[in-house]
């Protein structure tokens, strides 16, 4: 068969949604004008554990346009059915105003629905409700953890007692929020029996099925609309209490409501990276070929559902070693639920992990990537599968290269400008890329334009233009003939918008959908005995700019419009689909990168400033470059502020977060981010999907917090092992 021509793949397209976006015609979800709508906002509990004795709420009520109060003691009842497919954690999740039970500081206890946002504001601020308090346990290192997750190859405890060279090392890495620009909001509707909302959330699928669970609907009776997110690293990946809240407001009511969570909500009702306490015992010989690691990990989850996360994936297959074990211990603590933050897993591993190899390269008087290349592995020891691509070798080289490593002093606290000590460090990052199940729908109208569908999202990563840009080449059509449509649960069911997993998941979908309905145009004009290209066999024939051809032979073709009006065809139609990772694994499928980073500290103050970052990048093949370095400098910049700004504080007496907002909870902005250089290596992976991609995402995070570290070291000869570095810990 000829091969499809590539005119949109791999070229540096600006957004097609971009013009929306910047003048103000995007619509978020609190942003709809849905007629008659009311607004809601919730009254979080004060207290971190324990039970509501009373609520007063005759003030409230009494205020102009206040409508009404929902909580436990006069909500209905819901019927909350299992659905553990909707990245629902194991456990019983929280049933909102049900019963009298607080599990957390923050906790929806009641509701205030008025017919203005002022009103239903102030009547939240009446309402009064008394406790019977409990002592919460929220500290991870008081807490008992749950039993450990366990993994194991040879004898690590063997192996540690005969290495020339052992450390034994712990760090500690502080809870992260996401903090997305778009604060989390829904907007509910009922229509008799069926309920519609608006809602930020990156996988309208989890959403939908979610909504159906707890109100016990048939799938059909649900419908969740999301064209556009504000941001979302990880904490629209399931469905939160308030969106059902919404919803339970607007059945109450008979009205659709729309509630926005302020910023300090979002700090207690939408999950956040959880902090982590991760010891690390290193063995290897005096050359520096590891010989043994032993991972004990302890990280925080709620008191009612038990998250977890690949946090044990980079310690399995990262380096080459004969003897591995780990321990993952989960701490059920009186705070809401964690979720999956950008990198999730691979991005706290790597902090303890690549900080011990930098300390072992010190150790030893290794440089730092010639270490990480004596231990380089030639299969993925984990489950001894061959790597579909593994190019950590070639990120190195070209990232030393390009950084100008050769100017870095093995020496630490060597190299002075001035009050600046000046170092540089380096890291390897790993992500196992997501591949799940997804479908598309790809529409050729009769006018040689076309529609593609599919009930994704996009958070930011631009979604819209490289499905688009997938779709083009495939249909061969140009990038403005081709209206790409995501974010509603009406459209072709897809995974959850995270994992690094659209673009080959979406992507294989689109490319199916979209393949489908070339050949059968193709067989249309085949077949056809006024066609030009009656009699050609159908393999020669190749579409470009919305003409069909023969191969080598532009002259012989014509139009999807003339083939489709000839043929008294409105459209043509195909729907889609992608398995998923083929079952069972053929190869081991990673995205990989080398992050180097150069900081200078002051030394008489401590404070660090990133002045240089480079990324080199093994993700397969790059769709869209614009959109790529968009990812990297993203990546780079929250793994910044994970390194040096990112901190939530709570208050063990009463479970409460302390700096829930934008002004206490120090976020990376422009004065921040460095000079920011990204390189992807050339090539394609195509183990298991059809566009021979890894994902971005995820993998341009992890490594970004290990960089500045060692960097921190380098260049003050003083090793912190507890993120984030202040400059308390440097002075």
């Amino acid at each position: 068969m000829s091969p499809q021509p590539q005119a949109a793949v791999g070229a540096p397209l600006s957004r097609v949604d971009g013009r929306l976006k910047v003048t103000g015609q995007a619509q978020y979800a609190a942003e709809f004008d849905v007629e008659g709508a009311v607004h809601a906002v919730v009254v979080d509990s004060s207290i971190g554990r324990g039970r509501i004795t009373g609520i007063d709420t005759g003030a409230a009520e009494a205020q102009p346009g206040v409508l009404t109060v929902i909580h436990h003691r006069n909500a209905p009842k819901l019927p909350y059915r299992d659905n553990s497919g909707s990245n629902n954690p194991p456990g019983r999740r929280l049933r909102v105003f049900q019963d009298d039970r607080v599990l957390f500081h923050g906790q929806p206890v009641a509701v205030v629905v008025a017919t203005t946002l002022e009103a239903a504001q102030h009547g939240a601020s009446l309402v009064k409700v008394r406790y019977d308090a409990e002592q919460p346990s929220t500290d991870l290192h008081e807490a008992k953890p749950d039993k450990p997750t366990n993994y194991a190859r040879g004898d690590a405890e063997a192996g540690l007692r005969s290495a020339a060279v052992r450390l034994d090392l712990t760090y500690q890495l502080a809870r992260n929020h996401h903090n997305p620009m778009e604060p989390h909001a829904t907007i509910a509707r009922w229509d008799g029996n069926k309920l519609t909302v608006w809602d930020k959330t990156q996988w309208v699928m989890g959403t939908h099925d979610e909504l159906a669970a707890v109100f016990d609907l048939p799938a059909g009776s649900v419908r969740v609309i999301n064209p556009f997110v504000g941001g979302g690293f990880g904490s629209g990946l399931r469905c939160w209490p308030h969106t059902v809240v919404a919803a339970l407001a607007a059945r109450v009511t008979g009205r659709p409501v729309k509630l926005v969570l302020s910023r300090r909500q979002m700090y207690l009702g939408t999950g956040f990276r959880p902090s982590y306490e991760y010891r690390v015992r290193l063995g290897s010989d005096r050359r520096g070929r590891l010989s043994a690691a032993i991972h004990d990990i302890d990280a925080e989850t709620s008191s009612y559902e038990t998250f977890t996360e690949a946090v044990m994936g980079a310690g399995q297959m990262t380096y080459s070693m004969p003897n591995v074990s780990q321990a993952y211990r989960t701490v059920p603590l009186d705070v809401n639920t964690p979720i999956w933050m950008r990198g999730p897993g691979f991005a706290s591993a790597s902090f303890a992990i690549e900080s011990a190899m930098d300390e072992l390269a010190d150790r030893l008087g290794i440089d730092p990537i010639e270490l990480r290349r004596r231990n380089e592995p030639s299969e993925d020891e984990s489950n001894n599968l061959p790597f579909s691509t593994r190019r950590l070798r070639e990120c190195y080289t070209v990232g030393a290269r390009e950084f100008g490593w050769q100017r870095r002093s093995s020496r630490p606290r060597s190299r002075r400008e001035g009050d600046l000590l000046i170092g540089m460090g380096m890291a390897t990052g790993v992500y196992d890329c997501g591949r799940f199940p997804a479908e598309a729908r790809a529409r050729l109208d009769a006018d040689g334009t076309a529609v593609v569908e599919a009930a994704t999202s996009d958070m930011g990563p631009g979604t819209y233009t490289s499905q688009t840009q997938v779709a083009a080449d495939a249909l061969g059509l140009t990038m403005r003939t081709v209206t790409f449509r995501l974010g509603d649960s009406l459209y072709p069911p897809t995974s959850p918008h995270g994992g690094s997993a659209t673009m080959a998941s979406v992507g294989s979908a689109v490319v199916d959908a979209c393949n489908q309905v070339r050949q059968q145009a193709i067989k249309l004009a085949v077949e056809d005995r006024e066609s030009p290209l009656h009699g050609v066999d159908a393999a020669d024939v190749v579409v470009r700019g919305g003409r069909l051809h023969v191969q080598g032979n532009p002259a012989r073709g014509e139009s999807y419009r003339s083939l489709l009006a000839r043929n008294d065809r409105t459209h043509l139609e195909a729907r889609g689909q992608y398995a998923g990772a083929p079952s069972p694994a053929r190869r081991s499928y990673f995205a990989y990168n080398a992050t180097f980073a150069e900081i200078a500290v002051d030394a008489t103050l401590g404070l660090v400033r990133v002045r240089r970052m480079l990324g080199v990048y093994d993700a397969g093949r790059i769709i869209s470059p614009k959109l790529a370095e968009s990812q990297a400098f993203g990546g780079i910049v929250g793994g910044i502020g994970t390194a040096l700004l990112e901190h939530t504080v709570t208050d063990h007496r009463d479970g409460r977060i302390v700096n829930a907002n934008l002004a206490d909870y120090l976020v990376a902005v422009n004065a921040d981010v460095p000079e920011v250089r990204a390189i992807y290596l050339d090539g394609e992976d195509n183990d298991g999907n059809l566009l021979g991609v890894k994902g971005l995402g995820e993998v341009v995070q992890v490594g970004v917090a290990a960089a500045i570290g060692n960097a921190v070291f380098n260049a003050t000869g003083r090793r912190v092992r507890e993120l984030p570095i202040t400059a308390e810990a440097l002075v």
